[in-house]
Parts: structure tokens; C-alpha cells; sequence
């Protein structure tokens, strides 16, 4: 995600939280507010026929009948989920540049993988620069590049039908979507059935609404490029600042890879915090997620967010695991695009197929008051001996 002209990078902008605050278990008063939703949220047409899930016979309550597979992507967007753009003081409260810095690129991508029963999750993450073949005919390039290219390509064809302004943009993000997700699909070999994406300023207020999410650092951290600027140690963060945790890469020994670890802690953290804190039974706390969502979420068109939510109560008796693919580089020289991360399509399939496969999440840290047992694990060596970093929400991290 670009901060600058010169190619900072902004990530995080994840939306595990949606997703983690929705599929908690919720009644009465919790049920009215979150069925609001249907009525502000953005949906996009961007799942095949052949990859919905038919829920039409599912009965309220009930489990999953079928493991599902959920794209989480940040988008590197200076406009809101209606194609309108930021104000320039969002940008910079955010440390986001101009609203020209942009570059609708994916800068977090994380797919998290539902089984049968809906008892547990385990969401991988992908690295940003892995060097993948893209969806479209684009060649091989850094996958979070894939939304970008194939909604820079839709655009003249949209032109010529008549949009502009807000209307282009979201039909524009459209066609990036589904992009994005052919691309995912091709590599991961996962066929992926709903869709949800968050823009730069969503993540800001995603973390307000659930009143902050705790974290701990190793030693304290000070980074002009991301505003990041905190003490070692454990600290309760929201908006802005949340964002520069997230965020940071500069300074860090791993680069990417540490900045996957600290988005993984933060997603456990507001897991755990969802869980834990009476989201669903405060009503200011609720109409604030509500709000949040509204404002800043694009899920996939015809995705029954309420029916979902009540399908996986069993979430909070289950485990969340989280996990990074495995990287054989992260200085792969590439033609055009500089240096990238260098992965093998089979290795990372082969070990999203065991990933995915374990009959229970064996989870790792402390357990939770909500029951959440967050892990960020990968056991494959990089041929540049540098590991996906892990953590867990009872972990410091980098």
C-alpha cells in the first residue's frame, strides 16, 4: 500500500474484524442491529456461480454445511466503499499522503478457510510481493498488483458506457476484484466463495468501534514512514495508531514478513477482544461496529452476512489459527516489478491442503475468555533462511 509518490507502503487494512465480529454468537438485541447492515453495506458482483454457496434450504442456526473460503483484502484506495474520495485530512491523520499516492493495490490478503461446522478458522496469510502468475493474462508479477491491473483495464470499456466519478470507481473495483480473486484462487488452489474488502480508512474505524485492541511489542519502535511510534511492552491501540502498527515495515529485520506478524496479532487481539468485551450486549459498542462496517466494508453480492453469522456461533468455542505461507526468497530480482518474494504455486497448495486439513485447530498461547486460541505457525524453511514471522495474541512480536 503506497504512502507516498516514492512507494511507502501502508498495510493492514484487513477485515478479519468484520468477519470476526460477525460470526460471533448473538441474540435479541445483537440480531436487530446486525441485520441493519444489509441496508448501508456495498456489495460487488465478484464470486462465480459455480463457487456460491446455495444457502437457501440452510436452516437459522444451524452449522455450516460445507467449508467456505473468505478473501480478506486491504485495498491501497484513497476513496470510501462508495467511490467517493477521502478527505484530505483523513489522509493525513493517517500518515496517507494525497489522494493521488494511491495505487489500488492489495496490500494484505488473507484467506481464511471455514470447515464444515464452522467450529474453528484458519485464516493464511499471503505476502504482498509473492512473484505469481496474474489471473487475465497479466504475466507473472507481485500479486498485490492483480486488483490494480485488472481494474486499470476495465476502465475505458466503462467509460464508453457512460460512468464517471463515484459510479466508475465502484464498477472499476469490481472488475479489480475479481481479478484479484482468480489470481488467489490459481495460486492457492482454493476456490474462493465470498469476498470481503476494507479501504484505507476502514481499518482506522473498525479498531475505534471495538474500543481498541491490545498488543505487545519486544522493544519500542519509532518510524517516521508508517507514524509508528511506541513503547516495548503491552499498549491498547485504536484509529491511527492502530494503522501504524500494522503497517510498519521499515526497521523491521523481515520486512513484510514481520509486518504479517504484527497484522496476525492484531486480528487475534480483536478476535479475542470482540469475544471478551460484551461487543454484542453494549449498544453503543454494537451500533459503533455497525457504523464502522457500513462505512468502510465491500463484501461479494448475494453473501447473507446475518444467516453466516448465526450459522458459525459455534465460533466461540473453536480456535482461530492463523498462518503464513511458505517463501523460498523474499529478493527474487524480477524484470519489471524489482525485487520480489519468490514462492512455489505447489509447495504453498501443498501446505494449505495440510493447513486446512487438520481435523481440530491445534491451537498454541493462552486460551481466551472468549475461547479464542490464535497461532500464526509455518514450519517450511525459506532458501534465505528468513521464516514467515509468528505470533500469538499472548506474544510480543517485533
Amino acid at each position: 500500500m503506497l504512502l507516498s509518490s516514492r512507494g511507502r507502503r501502508i498495510g493492514g487494512r484487513v477485515a478479519l474484524g468484520v468477519v470476526s465480529a460477525l460470526v460471533l454468537g448473538a441474540t435479541g438485541y445483537a440480531w436487530s442491529q446486525l441485520s441493519k447492515l444489509d441496508d448501508g453495506l456495498v456489495t460487488a458482483d465478484v464470486i462465480a456461480p459455480s463457487a456460491q454457496v446455495d444457502e437457501e434450504d440452510t436452516i437459522p442456526g444451524e452449522p455450516l454445511k460445507v467449508a467456505q473460503n473468505i478473501l480478506l483484502v486491504g485495498i491501497d484506495a484513497r476513496t470510501d466503499a462508495y467511490g467517493n474520495p477521502l478527505p484530505q485530512n483523513v489522509l493525513d491523520a493517517l500518515h496517507a499522503g494525497s489522494g493521488d499516492d494511491g495505487g489500488d493495490t492489495t496490500d494484505t490478503m488473507i484467506v481464511v478457510h471455514i470447515p464444515a461446522g464452522g467450529a474453528a478458522a484458519t485464516a493464511i496469510s499471503i505476502p504482498r510481493d509473492s512473484y505469481v502468475d496474474i489471473a487475465g493474462g497479466y504475466g507473472k508479477h507481485k500479486i498485490n498488483s492483480a486488483y490494480s491491473r485488472g481494474k486499470n483495464a476495465s476502465m475505458s470499456g466503462l467509460r464508453s458506457q457512460g460512468l464517471s466519478g463515484p459510479q466508475l470507481e465502484v464498477a472499476a473495483n469490481e472488475a479489480g476484484a475479481k481479478t484479484a480473486i482468480q489470481t488467489v484462487e490459481k495460486f492457492t488452489g482454493l476456490t474462493i466463495n465470498h469476498y470481503a474488502a476494507i479501504n484505507l480508512a476502514g481499518f482506522d474505524a473498525l479498531s475505534q468501534a471495538v474500543g481498541g485492541v491490545e498488543v505487545c511489542l519486544k522493544e519500542p519502535v519509532h518510524d517516521t514512514y508508517s507514524g509508528a511510534n511506541f513503547a516495548a511492552g503491552p499498549q491498547t491501540l485504536s484509529g491511527a495508531q492502530a494503522l501504524a502498527f500494522v503497517r510498519q515495515r521499515h526497521g523491521l529485520a523481515n520486512g513484510d514478513l514481520d509486518r504479517i506478524a504484527r497484522q496476525q496479532a492484531f486480528l487475534s487481539g480483536m478476535a479475542k477482544k470482540v469475544l471478551s468485551a460484551g461487543t454484542f450486549t453494549d449498544v453503543s459498542k454494537l451500533n459503533a461496529l455497525v457504523n464502522a462496517v457500513q462505512g468502510a466494508v465491500v463484501l461479494d453480492k448475494g453473501w447473507d452476512v446475518l444467516s453466516f453469522a448465526q450459522q458459525l456461533r459455534g465460533m466461540s468455542s473453536g480456535a482461530i489459527a492463523f498462518a503464513t505461507i511458505p517463501v523460498q526468497s523474499l529478493s527474487l530480482a524480477t524484470p519489471s516489478d524489482g525485487d520480489a518474494v519468490k514462492v512455489d504455486p505447489a509447495q504453498v497448495q501443498q501446505f494449505i491442503r495440510t493447513a486446512i486439513s487438520t481435523p481440530a485447530v491445534q491451537a498454541s498461547g493462552d486460551d481466551t475468555a472468549g475461547g479464542v486460541k490464535p497461532v500464526a505457525a509455518t514450519t517450511t524453511k525459506t532458501a534465505d533462511s528468513k521464516q514467515p514471522a509468528t505470533s500469538t495474541a499472548a506474544g510480543c512480536v517485533d
